[in-house]
C-alpha cells in the first residue's frame, strides 16, 4: 500500500464567518513541506471522504524561511510552513490559522498591528531630509557581530502569537518591535531617534505589559536573542524615564 500523508485544515471562508475543519489524503513523496502539501491541495481540491471543495487559502512566498509569511499553527506549535517537514510531523498533521491575529480566510490572517508597532518605535535609520554627507559612522566587527542576530526577524509574529502579555487587554507591542529598538537604537546613525523609540515603550502596550515568560525566544525561528533585548530595552527605557522625572 502506497504511502499517503494526511492533513487537516481549520477553514474559514470569511472574517465574520464559523470556522470548521476538512481533511485531506495526498500521495506521499520524499522532502514534503507543509507548503507543498498545500500546493499538492490547489492542484486537486477533494477532501478525504471525495467531495470537491475549494483550495486552500493562505500566505507564502520566499520558500525559505525569510520572508516570514507562511507562519501558522502547525500541530497546535507556531512555526513556518516552508520548513515543516512532514517527515519530521505527527499525523494527521493539523493546520490553523495564528489565534491572535484576525482571519483573513482560511490560513491566512492579518498581522499588521506588527508593522504598525514598527511604526510607532520609528525602527528605521533616519536618512530623509539630509544630502550626501559622505560615508557614515563605522561600525566595529563587534559591533556588527552583535547587531546580526537582531537584524535577523523577519516580522512572521511567532513571538507574539506564543505571547501571553500580547492580546487585546494589553495591547503589548511584544518580543519582535522590542529588539528592533535595541537594534537600531545601538547603529551610531539610527540612536539619533533614541530616546523617541524609548519613549514609545513607556506608553500603553510597552515594554512594562512584558511578564517575561520566555515563550518567545524559545519559538523564534531566527533564534534571535529576544530575552536579552527586552532586558536590555527594559534597562534603558527605566533609566530614561527617571531622568525625565528629574529633568522636570
Amino acid at each position: 500500500m502506497a504511502k499517503s500523508v494526511i492533513i487537516k485544515i481549520k477553514r474559514q471562508a470569511d472574517p465574520k464567518a464559523s470556522s470548521h475543519w476538512e481533511e485531506f489524503e495526498l500521495p506521499y513523496k520524499p522532502g514534503m513541506n507543509v507548503i507543498s502539501c498545500l500546493m499538492d491541495i490547489a492542484a486537486d481540491p477533494v477532501t478525504r471522504d471525495g467531495k470537491k471543495t475549494t483550495p486552500i487559502t493562505y500566505d507564502s512566498n520566499c520558500l525559505e524561511e525569510v520572508c516570514g509569511s507562511c507562519a501558522m499553527l502547525i500541530n497546535g506549535r507556531a512555526r513556518m510552513a516552508c520548513s515543516a517537514l512532514v517527515d519530521q510531523l505527527e499525523q494527521p498533521i493539523k493546520l490553523e490559522p495564528f489565534s491572535k491575529f484576525p482571519v483573513v480566510r482560511d490560513l491566512a490572517t492579518d498581522r499588521s498591528v506588527i508593522f504598525e508597532n514598527l511604526k510607532a518605535v520609528k525602527a528605521w535609520v533616519p536618512i530623509d531630509g539630509t544630502y550626501d554627507l559622505g560615508s557614515g559612522p563605522r561600525m566595529t566587527a563587534e559591533e556588527q557581530e552583535a547587531a546580526y542576530p537582531l537584524s535577523r526577524c523577519i516580522s512572521c509574529c511567532c513571538c507574539m502569537e506564543v505571547c501571553p502579555q500580547f492580546n487585546q487587554d494589553t495591547g503589548f507591542v511584544g518580543a519582535a518591535t522590542i529588539s528592533q529598538v535595541r537594534l537600531f537604537n545601538t547603529h551610531p546613525t539610527g540612536a539619533a531617534l533614541k530616546r523617541e523609540r524609548l519613549a514609545a515603550l513607556m506608553g500603553d502596550g510597552g515594554i512594562q505589559e512584558c511578564g517575561y515568560a520566555q515563550n518567545c525566544v524559545e519559538i523564534c525561528p531566527k533564534d534571535i536573542p529576544l530575552t536579552k533585548s527586552i532586558s536590555e530595552v527594559g534597562g534603558a527605557v527605566m533609566k530614561q524615564a527617571i531622568g525625565d522625572l528629574f529633568r522636570k
